[in-house]
């Protein structure tokens, strides 16, 4: 008889620790098959589930736009974003159309992306401004909702400009991928390009040891703050060296970096886990894995102010000795 009722409570129990099994398990939407971070999620996944194995990541494939909006509807209760435009979705600022405010975070700076402005060697203007503004400017860009073109959008709209304008007054907006503009450069269709790319990106390198040169050009401190207080990107620079033909010195630019994302709903225990996991094998484990990943560093990740942080994320960062606001 008492082995029946242990028997029976076991089955009672059964769906029970199934669901808390189930609990364990997250899918993690990252960018496409083959890109870096498709990569880097693959890679932390396994590292995590080595370190937690009670804790099953998926990755699957998805956007820098998109993946915001699929976490905040729980689709995926984890994700990578970009910095900036996580927090427009967080506000439901454009592009977005409402907001997300089931989003949460793991922190950011996971892979810096700098944006890289080119300009032609026979340009005279050095400006990001001037060159922007003036009537038939020919610019190059990846293409329309892109996290880059949208980039220049801003920018262009906080210096009272707009593609439409460009256009109109007898200038080039060409939209295409990173190969189609830079081939577009090259052959001399456009005089600038932009593109958001890490560094060294190839498109530049190429450029640089090409047939047409050119000079990079920084990004002026009022639109590097703007950028920041509007729309929480970061700056950065490309360091001397980085393109040795295309630049003298250190270059100024804005940057945008990843965040990972993480639906409100992620148990505190899971989020508090990943991110120990994270800290603890910052540095040469995480390059192995990728080497953007190189320069994250646990103290700056928390001062991302686009989205809150997780609870269970908080609880980690400060176990480790690092303040969180």
């Amino acid at each position: 008889m008492l082995t029946r009722r242990l028997l029976a409570g076991t089955a009672l129990a059964l769906p029970a620790l199934r669901l808390a099994r189930a609990q364990q398990s997250l899918e993690w939407v990252a960018g496409s098959l083959g890109g870096g971070w498709y990569t880097m999620a693959a890679g932390l996944s396994a590292l995590i589930k080595d370190e937690n194995p009670d804790i099953q990541i998926r990755v699957t494939p998805g956007g820098g736009l998109a993946n915001a909006t699929r976490v905040n509807r729980n689709q995926s209760p984890m994700g990578w974003g970009i910095d900036a435009f996580a927090a427009s979705a967080r506000r439901g600022e454009d592009p977005y159309k409402e907001a997300h405010t089931a989003l949460r975070c793991l922190g950011s700076g996971y892979s810096p992306t700098e944006h890289h402005f080119l300009r032609a060697p026979t340009t005279p203007d050095a400006d990001m401004r001037a060159i922007l503004t003036k009537p038939g400017v020919k610019v190059g860009v990846p293409q329309r909702s892109s996290t880059d073109e949208m980039t220049l959008q801003r920018i262009l709209k906080y210096l009272g400009t707009s593609p439409e304008k460009i256009r109109a007054d007898g200038g080039t907006y060409l939209n295409g991928s990173y190969a189609d503009i830079a081939a577009a450069y090259t052959d001399g269709q456009v005089d600038y390009l932009y593109a958001a790319l890490a560094k060294p990106a190839a498109i530049f390198t190429e450029i640089a040891q090409g047939r047409r040169s050119g000079a990079l050009v920084a990004f002026p401190a009022d639109i590097r703050k703007h950028l920041i207080d509007q729309y929480a990107y970061a700056e950065g620079e490309l360091p001397a060296g980085t393109y040795p033909t295309l630049q003298s010195g250190p270059v100024p630019v804005t940057l945008m970096d990843s965040v990972i994302l993480v639906h409100e709903s992620v148990p505190d225990d899971i989020a508090y886990k990943i991110t120990k996991t994270l800290i603890r094998n910052r540095g040469q484990r995480l390059v192995a894995i990728h080497a953007s990943m190189g320069a994250w560093d646990p103290a700056t990740s928390v001062k991302y102010q686009g989205l809150p942080l997780h609870p269970g994320a908080i609880k980690a960062f400060r176990e480790a000795g690092i303040a969180v606001g």
